[in-house]
């Protein structure tokens, strides 16, 4: 089965995170793809915003459950340790040797992945597909990044063109502080999460 895995604090999870699944998908003719909440993350402090795993987590259920080929993956969510992408791709090997794992990630993650924690353990767990969008770094960056990283890492790494989503979980969390809906930007049921929960509203 080729498994196609998508990391992140989700916080809130947005339409642009269900459209690269569809892209991975469709482009990589993957057979699933998991959405992977990250309960500690290495580089980020949820306590900032103010929603704790459990909403995190909540949010991605409610937003993937129409979508037959994506899957909630909570190992990182159940974990009190911080995360490591290495280890945690690790794992996945370790228990579906049987299974192709193609880790997706951003334009920035992939010119930041040299800084992450053992990044000589994550190329050979998975191929990496490297979100493209026509924004700040250029096609060309980005491939000569990849030649960079096979040299160094014999690394796989294939682009994965996305639709431009003008939008963050930054940018929506700032929305709702300040009073402003986000319903076009996240499915419903997040959207009326959110509301409900009164969740953002002193991030």
């Amino acid at each position: 089965m080729k498994i196609g895995i998508m990391g992140g604090t989700f916080d809130p999870i947005h339409n642009g995170h269900l459209m690269l699944g569809e892209a991975a998908l469709e482009a990589f003719d993957l057979d699933r793809v998991w959405y992977m909440p990250n309960g500690n993350p290495p580089h980020k402090d949820t306590a900032l915003t103010g929603t704790d795993v459990h909403d995190r987590t909540e949010m991605v259920r409610l937003a993937i459950s129409s979508y037959k080929k994506f899957r909630l993956e909570t190992y990182e969510a159940a974990r009190n340790d911080v995360s490591y992408s290495y280890s945690t791709m690790e794992y996945f090997r370790g228990i579906y040797p049987e299974d192709d794992f193609y880790f997706i990630i951003g334009a920035d993650s992939l010119f930041m992945i040299d800084q992450w924690v053992h990044p000589e353990r994550i190329f050979p767990t998975c191929t990496i597909l490297a979100a493209y969008r026509d924004e700040i770094n250029t096609r060309t960056e980005m491939e000569e990044k990849i030649h960079e990283l096979k040299e160094k890492y014999h690394a796989r790494i294939r682009l994965l063109v996305t639709p431009l989503i003008r939008i963050s979980s930054h940018e929506l969390r700032r929305d709702v502080r300040e009073g402003r809906s986000i319903a076009g930007w996240v499915p419903e049921s997040v959207n009326q999460y959110i509301v409900d929960r009164q969740l953002y509203k002193d991030a």
